[in-house]
């Protein structure tokens, strides 16, 4: 097998097996940095040895196995007293998966994020952990998610793991009367994370189909144990109506399709349904909130049968609302694009100014990107190709980097 394929393996597997390895770490081992060193260092091993003996049938067992006994050589070397080394003769004892805990719940990972999602945890360090350890994403890619700077991220992930481990915090799900007050941290980890998968931070590539996929399996898995809870219904309605149309985001090339050039026959009809129909379960509890409000905007968009038939001012008032729950600047924006449709331009272009001069956006490539597709709009191309160019210069991902792009290049020759 070429170096080419040895790499491409390992890094499929990375995508697919990292949460997985580094959640049955943590139980087996309770010491998190530990789990994500013997993690990393399985990984590494891996692209030398199955260079040498091939790809494994059962990759993720094989990190396992592999991450498993570094950690008990970590553990071994470390031992020191009566105590330590029954814990590492447990350690070198287990196999599989475990027992359940008393929410009836055999899931590591689902374990992980309700660890990671623990009330005494201030919640941008409860979803930053999970991200890291669940999804394997690095420091840099979390903080770019969360519009901070790195050190600052690196600190919070720090600080979180102290406080898991001097707290004892346990690595469980909780019982069902303890689940309502670990939600919100919950459902913020998924939606991030399915973000992450639906438009990279950075890379070669738009989509990680791997997060898109684990954020959807972890919302599934949520409504079935909170099924009276709406805001978990809305937000496995959301992650379904955008995951529709995950296919058709990007060409036969890897490039990007906007929504509006985008082939509505190719949607998944199949997860449109199963998303307007949970949405509409969910509205019913008559309890409304920020992720029922964004699935219904999705709707919009899914149930239109063309681009011209959105209802742009039901989205904007839906963005409106929305702002009531979640007061932030990029809500604003995206009511700003709305209004734009709905409206004119112009009017759009407006409340992209205040959005500029309030500064919460500084650095953010979709601030300047909205604003040169406005402009293109109204047709006031040279100012859109200087907005453009700004975009340019803040943007990670590849893919929305060549869509830019091109647009700058077609605002140039017009």
């Amino acid at each position: 097998m070429g170096v080419n394929d040895v790499e491409e393996a390992v890094a499929a597997a990375f995508r697919e097996e990292w949460g997985q390895v580094v959640a049955t770490l943590i139980r087996v081992t309770g010491d998190w940095d530990l789990a994500e060193e013997c993690a990393q260092d399985a990984f590494t091993q891996a692209l030398d040895r199955w260079r040498r003996d091939g790809v494994p049938r059962r990759p993720g067992a094989w990190l396992t196995t592999t991450a498993r006994h570094r950690a008990l050589d970590v553990l071994r070397r470390e031992a020191v007293g009566a105590q330590k080394l029954r814990e590492v003769a447990v350690l070198a004892r287990h196999e599989g998966p475990g027992p359940e805990d008393d929410s009836g719940v055999h899931d590591d990972r689902l374990r992980l994020i309700f660890t990671c999602c623990h009330p005494a945890l201030p919640i941008e360090a409860r979803v930053a952990l999970t991200l890291r350890t669940l999804a394997g994403l690095t420091t840099p890619e979390i903080a770019r998610a969360f519009l901070v700077p790195e050190a600052t991220m690196a600190q919070r992930l720090v600080r979180a793991k102290r406080k898991i481990r001097n707290a004892g915090i346990p690595y469980r799900v909780p019982p069902a009367h303890l689940l309502p007050e670990r939600t919100t941290g919950v459902l913020g980890v998924v939606y991030l994370l399915f973000n992450e998968g639906y438009a990279a931070t950075s890379g070669a590539d738009l989509l990680r189909t791997n997060l898109c996929a684990e954020a959807v399996r972890l919302a599934r898995v949520l409504a079935r144990l909170m099924p009276d809870e709406p805001e978990v219904l809305g937000l496995l309605a959301l992650l379904l109506l955008h995951d529709a149309r995950r296919g058709t985001r990007v060409d036969a090339a890897g490039e990007l399709v906007t929504l509006e050039d985008q082939d509505r026959t190719a949607w998944d009809r199949a997860a449109v349904d199963e998303g307007a129909t949970l949405l509409e379960t969910a509205l019913r509890r008559g309890r409304p909130g920020p992720y029922q409000i964004q699935a219904a905007i999705a709707a919009c968009h899914t149930t239109a049968a063309t681009a011209q038939d959105t209802d742009w001012a039901d989205i904007a008032a839906l963005y409106g609302e929305l702002a009531r729950f979640v007061p932030s600047a990029v809500v604003r924006l995206n009511r700003a694009v709305a209004v734009g449709m709905a409206e004119d331009p112009e009017t759009g272009l407006a409340l992209v100014a205040e959005l500029e001069e309030a500064g919460e956006l500084e650095g953010y490539h979709l601030l300047p990107a909205t604003r040169a597709d406005l402009l293109r709009r109204t047709g006031r191309m040279g100012e859109a190709a200087e907005a453009y160019g700004r975009a340019l210069e803040l943007v990670e991902n590849e893919a929305e980097r060549r869509f830019l792009e091109k647009r700058l290049a077609e605002c140039r020759s017009a």
